[in-house]
């Protein structure tokens, strides 16, 4: 198998915005503007698809089409779907450059990536025109990936499908998916590398699965944290990650390990 010559990051929950709080609070005020009140844990399920899938795939969820019956006395349909996701796009553009911030240990991560001579692609769940703001507030801060690639870049097929991936590596001009790591922090981005035949990498800290702010992370014991650690790392495992790191900041040592092992 080739060495890693790229790593495709997830941008919400991997590389900014530490427990992906943006579209998450988005999520639910367009549900709840709609008629109905959904979890956290129902909102972050599908986290990482292209929105209107996320919109999609939660108004199929068993307990939010019964509240939807409930409340409206009819099964959800695509207007719906369509109504929800009118409200959430303006939502989520009202609070997303606040939800910009770089993961710990992003920057030192891409500088040693980088001196490996490793290009970084990016895939997301976010549109085009989410991704001018959220592209542009991470370049303050000194990230900014060689490509990154919107669902609607490729004709609309967002996570699962491979065809993000496949992009970054067109214009990354990377020639095998054995030469790619795909990084992020919920079960669409392992589906997503799945799909494509790219090593699968989850990231725990700080991830959509996790649920957790920085703060509330911050105000965790050690014991507290491990087991949220713990309980995460479950989660990609079940969901055919192929390795599961604490932190970005040990990114670069996997990508050491995974070349030393190909090269024997």
């Amino acid at each position: 198998m080739k060495k890693i010559e790229a790593v495709i990051f997830d941008w919400a929950g991997t590389t900014v915005d530490f427990g992906s709080l943006s579209p998450v609070s988005a999520f639910k005020e367009a549900f709840r503007m709609n008629g109905i009140e959904v979890t956290d844990e129902e909102t972050r399920a599908p986290m990482g698809m292209l929105k209107i899938d996320h919109i999609r795939t939660m108004l199929a969820m068993p307990d939010v089409a019964a509240r939807w019956r409930d409340a409206h006395g009819r099964e959800p349909t695509e207007a719906d779907a369509q109504a929800i996701y009118e409200v959430f796009e303006p939502a989520l553009m009202k609070v997303l450059d606040r939800h910009c911030d770089l993961k710990p240990g992003l920057l030192e991560c891409m500088r040693e990536l980088k001196r490996r001579g490793v290009a970084l692609g990016s895939t997301t769940g976010f549109t085009s025109d989410m991704m001018a703001v959220v592209c542009a507030e991470a370049a303050k801060a000194g990230y900014s990936p060689d490509t990154f690639v919107t669902a609607d870049q490729v004709g609309g097929y967002g996570r699962p499908y491979p065809y993000m991936i496949f992009e970054n590596m067109r214009r990354l001009k990377i020639g095998s998916v054995d030469a790619v790591m795909k990084v992020g922090d919920t079960v669409s981005d392992i589906e997503e590398a799945l799909a494509a035949g790219v090593t699968a990498v989850s990231v725990v800290e700080g991830s959509s699965v996790m649920g957790l702010s920085r703060a509330e992370w911050d105000a965790l014991s050690e014991d507290e944290r491990n087991a949220h650690r713990e309980r995460t790392a479950e989660v990609f495992w079940r969901a055919g990650a192929h390795y599961v790191i604490g932190r970005l900041s040990a990114l670069p040592a996997l990508v050491d390990a995974v070349n030393a092992a190909r090269s024997r």
